[in-house]
């Protein structure tokens, strides 16, 4: 299994050259293309907001600013692109409406790549973060330093639909890495599942893994956190999502948790 285009979402701020780079090394081993998609501010969102206030000569200087910074922003993009030395790479600005063009572009990609402050909800790419995960359910990675290709993965299991679909689409991941275990919390579960099926699945598509159980009764995602941290975990799989997300930002759940935690980088699906 193969990936053949990794997407690298980009707003033109100091964060994207570490997006570019992160997409780079996923992109590398299977020598995919690193589709880096500038996503400006869109003109047409913001006008309704200006209000009747906002007429004639005020409104349009206004607008003309915005398309200034949107231009100036697609030029720091396009720079960051260029300095990566990764040569299968292309780069696209995006035309107002921004946000249906952008979910083509993730529709159309494997993986998206976040860093690790839109994940917590923070900068320009924090509510595209939201609408990529929860509302596109695209493969994505929250990606955090020492995020490489290879290297141990430690894959979150309860059994659930999510984890399933985290857990299949990250097959490539989990096909090249060196070690691989998979994580249950079953005391703190009300899910019953059987780990040793998951191994077999595994063990089918060429990929060993290890099974830890994990003893803690509380807190289910804090424990997996701590778990991959400990085994030196390079990118934790997980599902996202797994309730409804009125549900997830009223209460947490387990996504925030793994956001907002400081351990490896992320795969997450929902």
């Amino acid at each position: 299994m193969n990936w053949a285009r990794i997407m690298a979402p980009l707003s033109g701020g100091e964060g994207d050259r570490r997006i570019v780079a992160a997409a780079a090394a996923l992109a590398a081993p299977f020598e995919a293309e690193l589709a880096a998609i500038h996503a400006p501010a869109d003109v047409a969102d913001l006008i309704p907001w200006m209000g009747d206030g906002f007429m004639g000569g005020v409104q349009a200087t206004a607008i003309e600013s915005i398309r200034q910074a949107c231009a100036e922003g697609e030029r720091a993009a396009r720079a960051a692109l260029e300095a990566c030395p990764y040569e299968r790479k292309s780069f696209v600005s995006l035309q107002s409406p921004v946000w249906a063009a952008l979910a083509m572009q993730g529709r159309l990609s494997d993986v998206l790549v976040f860093d690790d402050a839109a994940a917590r909800g923070k900068g320009p790419l924090a509510e595209t973060f939201k609408q990529i995960v929860a509302g596109e359910q695209r493969p994505t990675v929250v990606a955090r330093a020492g995020l490489k290709v290879g290297g141990v993965v430690a894959v979150a299991w309860d059994g659930g639909k999510e984890a399933s679909r985290a857990m299949r689409t990250a097959l490539p991941l989990l096909q090249r890495a060196e070690r691989v275990v998979v994580l249950t919390a079953p005391a703190a579960s009300s899910r019953k599942f059987d780990p040793a099926m998951l191994a077999a699945f595994l063990a089918a598509r060429e990929v060993a893994c290890e099974v830890q159980a994990l003893t803690d009764t509380g807190d289910a995602a804090a424990a997996l956190v701590r778990a991959a941290k400990a085994i030196g975990a390079d990118l934790l799989v997980a599902g996202a999502f797994g309730h409804a997300r009125l549900r997830e930002f009223i209460f947490g759940g387990a996504t925030r948790t793994f956001l907002c935690a400081d351990g490896p980088s992320l795969f997450l699906s929902h």
